[in-house]
């Protein structure tokens, strides 16, 4: 480690990640097996160590052994040896365990206003139909200033949309009452896979995730992603929401001598399989822009083609390990994997790739001017915390003594969509019931006048046989009891505030 790179390994020369540029962005790609966790691993060591803090998603469990120094084992001193790392000590580095579950760390949550109509149209595999429902029920909500937290507010919103059909059609456009069912059907599935955790209250304030600590280490945030991964979709669905909100929500600060924080998308195909070509162009916005907001991005991949050209190209630093050629196609992809990196004269890339053993890598960093570097054949350095999970008790020991457990353990549900709307239902289903008490008194009224040969008596009193609020009495009650700032959304469509 230097005042201003992180160390990674050695080839003929020591190979380093330069801090300056490490906001540019980068790529960990390699078969599974051949050493992409311990790379993540030590570049999470050195960064920390450099004062940067960062975002992991532990996909395996074994980024959890961040928190423990390692068992100093002959096969590391051995390798600490070969490439000059002295000293080489086992070392713990401060780490906040999250989980959107809120099983094996603090509960990360959103609102689903927070997480706007287009990425949870993604989430729930919308057709365009149903997305263009989705977004009028936001767009609902957004006029008539209904706070939806979770998804049970959600849920409320959408049977007022589908009662208020014919009404909303003439102001927003068609409303299918079937789409809002086929809405209403993902949601329960979504529920049964526990996303109905993620949603609600406190929610997530991203300057947690950039903390240092008092002798100015960044701190390493890990989610668990092993329960996660099970759902693949919530999963890429909710890194990509943390990207855009901290592409929406951090101040430009143009290229910084450290970045703020480094975020690393493990298992990076999940992101872009099936995904919309819109979507797809606005990632590729957010992963340009969101350096200038002093972020860098590392997709992690077992295949460097899972990575689209449009994004891959924005990844100046590199490190490959091996692939495997035994098919056509992954002799393609090796091939295509050999030519993203500028050329050394000592070897040919392309058979490199297949011959490096575990812990080796091709590496190319960005040096001088931004410019890439020669790729060079680099032994990575062993790293200083445990390779490997943690026990329960273990775990259980660093959540006892992190300060996010009074600010985020606790689920708060204040009134929000479901409480308002609940009462609007109420109050329409008492003042019905009272238009039918009068129409019966006036039918008895009638029938009795007629008994008697007389004009029945007329009530003089207007009366309204629905609680039906126009849209004009609804806005303006609605945004008298609740926040009176604009939405507007961001490129992904989540929520900023002005």
């Amino acid at each position: 480690m230097t005042e201003n790179a992180v160390f990674l390994g050695k080839s003929e020369n020591p190979e380093y990640l330069n801090l300056k540029y490490a906001n540019r962005h980068g790529l960990i790609a390699g078969a599974t097996g051949t050493g992409k966790t311990v790379t993540l691993q030590i570049v999470a060591e050195g960064l920390s160590r450099a004062g940067v803090p960062v975002f992991v998603a532990d996909v395996k469990g074994d980024l959890a052994g961040l928190s423990q120094p390692v068992e100093m084992k002959d096969f590391l001193e051995k390798r600490a040896a070969t490439i000059g790392l002295d000293p080489y000590t086992p070392s713990e580095f401060p780490v906040c365990f999250w989980d959107l579950f809120g099983e094996q760390g603090h509960p990360i949550r959103a609102t689903v206003t927070e997480m706007g109509p287009l990425l949870l149209a993604r989430l729930l595999d919308l057709n365009d139909t149903q997305e263009g429902v989705l977004t009028l029920a936001f767009r609902l909500a957004d006029d008539e200033k209904l706070a939806l937290l979770d998804l049970k507010d959600l849920r409320a919103l959408l049977v007022e949309v589908a009662d208020r059909s014919k009404e909303l059609s003439a102001e927003y456009g068609h409303v299918s009452r079937a789409s809002v069912g086929a809405i209403q059907r993902r949601l329960l599935g979504l529920e049964e896979q526990g996303a109905d955790l993620f949603f609600g209250e406190p929610a997530l304030d991203l300057n947690d995730f950039l903390r240092t600590t008092e002798d100015g280490a960044g701190i390493i945030n890990v989610l668990a992603a092993d329960k996660l991964m099970q759902t693949p979709k919530l999963y890429a669905t909710f890194l990509l929401w943390l990207l855009a909100e901290l592409f929406e929500e951090l101040p430009e600060i143009g290229d910084p001598e450290k970045p703020k924080l480094v975020f690393f998308f493990d298992e990076a195909h999940l992101l872009f399989d099936d995904t919309p070509k819109a979507l797809l162009e606005k990632v590729e916005q957010v992963v340009r822009l969101i350096r200038s907001k002093g972020v860098g991005v590392f997709f992690v991949s077992q295949n460097p083609l899972d990575v689209p050209d449009s994004v891959s190209s924005q990844l100046g630093n590199r490190v490959q390990h091996a692939l495997r050629a035994y098919t056509p196609r992954e002799q393609r992809v090796v091939r295509a994997a050999a030519e993203t990196f500028r050329p050394n004269p000592a070897f040919k890339t392309l058979d490199v790739i297949t011959e490096l053993g575990i812990g080796e890598a091709l590496v190319s960093t960005l040096v001088t001017k931004g410019a890439p570097g020669v790729v060079q054949r680099t032994l990575i350095r062993p790293p200083a915390s445990r390779m490997g999970p943690i026990t329960k008790t273990e775990r259980k020991h660093v959540l006892r003594y992190s300060d996010m457990a009074d600010k985020y353990d606790e689920t708060v549900d204040r009134e929000s969509a479901y409480e308002i709307l609940a009462r609007r239902a109420e109050r329409r289903a008492e003042e019905e019931e009272k238009a039918r008490e009068r129409d019966d008194r006036d039918k008895e009224d009638a029938r009795r006048a007629r008994s008697k040969n007389k004009t029945p008596r007329r009530r003089t009193a207007a009366r309204r046989r629905s609680n039906r609020q126009s849209v004009g009495e609804a806005a303006m009650k609605t945004a008298a009891r609740t926040l009176a700032r604009e939405l507007v959304r961001g490129v992904l469509g989540s929520l900023k505030r002005r």
